[in-house]
């Protein structure tokens, strides 16, 4: 199953992607031996649009990617991102969409892929300090040298997007979408549908609540970044408000014969064949789950249930406790 992403410059990709971040760092202790099981095991599924960064790990996770797919490059769409700069003690040094950080950026992560072009390459973050001219220019000029075949931004306004799509076409757009999160659907989703830029969305379970297996205490272990503040859903009187709502996604899930996790995507799915989701495993059990429900139909009646289960506004708590490095346009 495809689908295709962007009108101006199409990049036909699985209809679902895998998100590999979680196989590095923020949820739980990294499992390299798992991960790569998993993402080999994606391809075999067909899953083939296969999401990454260079500030995942840091640095670890496009190896990981790179090791994963060597001798199956033709079989791949190679997603990678820029511009949220890390060192490589794992600090936090900003946000940079300056042309020189864009070139040196793809060129680091070309090596640690281990390939000679990337799919899609994403600006991570927009830098408020470039303007997106500039940056988009210079990753326009990455297409040019045939380092890159199409761009993408995450988390840009609607009218960053038009600036940055009128520099080059824009294939994709990357944020945050589920039933737990559908604020893009005010302005965003009309405004790339307009430009005719694709949808893929991260987070489609809500960071994992969605799929029902998600509790205070299976966050408590070490490395969840989920149990800090920093994700507002997941504490204290938010989580059992949110948990809840889950509940109610648990019970039309099991009137259909399928779990929680398999429901939610088959909603982000339904929203449009010009959307392509990327949830994240890093378990082959998990990564099987999600993609069966690519088979998952939903009827109208269906579609509706879950609306009213989860009704937008609904849901306790921001989704960063931080929103600065989402940019507000």
């Amino acid at each position: 199953m495809t689908r295709t992403l962007g009108i101006a410059s199409p990049l036909t990709v699985s209809s679902m992607g895998l998100g590999c971040m979680g196989m590095s760092e923020f949820y739980g202790a990294p499992d390299e031996a798992s991960g790569l099981d998993t993402i080999r095991r994606a391809l075999d599924l067909g899953i083939t649009l296969l999401d990454t960064a260079d500030m995942y790990g840091p640095f670890t996770n496009e190896r990981l990617v790179g090791r994963a797919i060597a001798g199956r490059r033709d079989e791949v769409q190679l997603a990678t991102k820029f511009g949220n700069k890390r060192g490589p003690s794992g600090e936090r040094l900003g946000i940079d969409g300056s042309p020189e950080y864009v070139r040196a950026a793809c060129d680091a992560s070309l090596q640690r892929l281990g390939v000679d072009h990337i799919d899609l390459y994403y600006q991570h973050r927009v830098d408020p300090s470039v303007p997106i001219e500039e940056t988009v220019g210079a990753m326009a000029e990455l297409v040019a040298a045939g380092k890159v075949r199409h761009l993408g931004l995450s988390e840009a306004s609607a009218s960053t997007i038009r600036r940055a799509h009128a520099v080059h076409p824009i294939t994709a757009l990357q944020t945050e979408y589920s039933l737990f999160t559908r604020d893009l659907e005010d302005e965003i989703l009309p405004t790339i549908r307009e430009l005719g830029i694709g949808l893929v969305p991260y987070s489609p379970l809500g960071r994992g609540i969605l799929t029902g297996r998600l509790t205070a205490e299976s966050m408590a272990h070490d490395g969840d970044a989920r149990a800090s503040r920093y994700f507002p859903r997941f504490q204290g009187e938010a989580l059992e408000a949110n948990l809840r709502l889950v509940a109610q996604v648990e019970a039309i899930a099991a009137r259909k014969g399928v779990t929680p996790g398999q429901i939610a995507l088959a909603w982000v799915l339904a929203q449009g064949e010009d959307i392509v989701p990327i949830p994240g495993t890093k378990r082959v059990v998990y990564l099987e789950e999600n993609a069966a429900a690519l088979n998952v139909e939903l009827t109208p009646d269906e579609l509706a249930a879950l609306e009213a289960a989860v009704p937008r506004g609904a849901v306790v708590g921001s989704r960063y406790g931080d929103m600065s490095h989402i940019d507000q346009g």
